[in-house]
């Protein structure tokens, strides 16, 4: 397999899809199927437990499990992240090795921006509806050339799974539509002249569906179970995300493609053989 061409990576940008779980192999997805093409990807990353919102994303962002960096939904919901904690975000580690690079977050579920992305750190923090949220990111892309590190959160598969129930016809649609608003963001993208020299995450924090059929938090396979992608300088074109890969070493991967120095207390790791 051959690998990007180019060798920089001037950017991050991670796009998750809240619980959709490896559910996105059994409905449309045409654009996360083209950046897939691109880059490594694997339907069989395991995510944290429990399997519940600020958990995992709280994992993905801060490279350490819940027993370390202590969110759950209600803390995040109610506390601002502690700027000293020992477990930075990868917002934090960004900022602090270049505290004048733009850094950027747009989220439907608005705990994320104070109860797990850290304030005092120059993020760009937008909060909004799904479909508002791509037309807003977007246009920040288009307006922000220098932008480092872009973090966006859409809601909307997780909560058609509480409502319909996850594997249904109607949260598969969710997914589908999902991507399609994905699509305007990657289509930013490609507009700004990022394809090529961007790293580019797409993935879920949790599933559903496994020991309640509208609900998630257990151990169950369709809770556990995401996929996770990326594309870029030194990732092979057409591979296997390697399966040592956990959702919480998202961060890892953010710093590894940056060159930032990872804070040794992470748990997350770069698994061998991601970057060529």
């Amino acid at each position: 397999m051959k690998a990007s061409q180019s060798n920089t990576i001037n950017r991050v940008i991670v796009i998750g899809w809240d619980g959709a779980g490896s559910f996105v192999q059994h409905t449309p997805t045409p654009h996360l199927d083209e950046w897939m093409a691109k880059g490594a990807s694997t339907m069989s990353a395991q995510t944290v437990s429990p399997t519940i919102s600020a958990e995992c994303w709280g994992a993905l962002l801060h490279g350490v499990g819940p027993e370390k960096h202590g969110l759950d939904n209600e803390r995040a919901a109610r506390h601002t992240y502690p700027g000293d904690s020992p477990y930075p975000s990868f917002f934090r580690v960004a900022h602090e090795a270049h505290p004048d690079r733009k850094l950027a977050a747009f989220t439907c579920w608005k705990p994320i921006m104070d109860g797990i992305v850290e304030d005092g750190i120059g993020v760009h923090k937008v909060s909004m509806p799904d479909a508002e949220l791509a037309v807003a990111c977007a246009e920040y892309i288009r307006s922000n050339p220098d932008l480092y590190v872009l973090f966006v959160q859409f809601d909307y598969p997780d909560a058609a799974g509480h409502k319909y129930g996850y594997g249904t016809a109607d949260y598969l649609q969710a997914i589908t539509e999902t991507d399609r608003w994905s699509g305007i963001i990657l289509q930013a993208v490609k507009d700004a002249g990022w394809a090529d020299d961007s790293l580019i995450i797409l993935t879920t924090d949790h599933g559903g569906g496994g020991d309640n059929p509208k609900g998630h938090g257990s151990d169950h396979p369709l809770d556990k179970t995401v996929f996770w992608m990326c594309s870029g300088p030194g990732i092979a074109v057409g591979s296997d995300v390697p399966e040592a890969l956990g959702l919480i070493d998202t961060a890892a991967v953010v710093c590894r493609a940056l060159g930032l120095k990872q804070p040794e207390r992470w748990d997350a790791k770069v698994p061998e053989g991601l970057f060529s």
